[in-house]
């Protein structure tokens, strides 16, 4: 298989590295501006012999990447976040070309067994009144966005599951909770990896589910293996449908 690295930043060198330790080919790496990439834009030179995209560049810059590539009807992996207010344009244009997409906030296969596990919790703990909910994430002072594209998945997938808790708070509280709000809160600090914690709290214990991403490297192999899911697939996908085939839904 063919792939092309649409971003040459950190995550890029990681995709880059992981693809040759599962002996993809990477056939083209595009970057307006970074050391080593072999093409500064997405045309029909940087485009040839590459069977899927893997794009780590920027809100600003994926939907229109999207649309580029997708006029060579290139398959794309997008591990960008920060731009899922434009899902219906972007689904739109996958459907318009009849390429195949699949997006996810985080790619790495261990934060999505944890988001299997989160879920599977919360299912229980919405039987479990005595419990109230939180979540916070920590990140190293270089991450652009807070709260993590991470943290809002996790909250998500809680507000889903528990029917007590409706409305998800990600900013600081000048005033008490209400009961139907659940607050995940971000700290940026230092060189601290990724770190993902939800709590269930009663009177009596606390229960904690914690991730810690030591490195890139398993978001970089998650992003692989999306890849060679994606290849021959038409339509729009998320990692959840690529995890499902792995450890099964439910």
């Amino acid at each position: 298989m063919n792939i092309a690295i649409v971003g040459y930043g950190k995550m890029g060198h990681e995709i880059e590295k992981a693809a040759k330790s599962k002996g993809i080919t990477v056939k083209s790496i595009i970057d307006p501006s970074a050391t080593g990439a072999k093409y500064s834009e997405i045309n029909e030179q940087s485009m040839r012999e590459v069977d899927v995209c893997i794009d780590f560049t920027n809100p600003e810059a994926v939907v229109d990447n999207i649309k580029k590539i997708s006029r060579f009807k290139n398959n794309i992996v997008v591990g960008t976040t920060g731009w899922y207010g434009k899902l219906d344009e972007v689904k739109k244009i996958v459907e318009k070309s009849g390429i195949g997409l699949i997006y996810a906030s985080n790619f790495s296969i261990g934060v999505n067994i944890f988001f299997k596990m989160i879920e599977n919790a919360a299912k229980i703990i919405n039987k479990a009144q005595d419990y109230d909910i939180y979540g916070y994430e920590l990140h190293h002072n270089k991450k652009v966005d807070s709260p993590s594209g991470t943290a809002k998945t996790i909250g998500e997938i809680l507000v889903k599951n528990i029917s007590r808790k409706q409305k998800l708070v990600y900013n600081k509280l000048d005033r008490k909770i209400e009961h139907n709000e659940l607050q995940i809160a971000s700290i940026r600090s230092g060189s601290i990896p990724g770190t993902h914690v939800v709590g269930f709290d009663s009177t009596s214990d606390t229960i904690e589910l914690k991730h810690i991403a030591r490195n890139r490297e398993g978001f970089a192999l998650g992003a692989i293996m999306a890849a060679q899911w994606i290849k021959n697939k038409n339509g729009f996908y998320t990692i959840n449908d690529v995890m499902d085939s792995v450890i099964g839904g439910g």
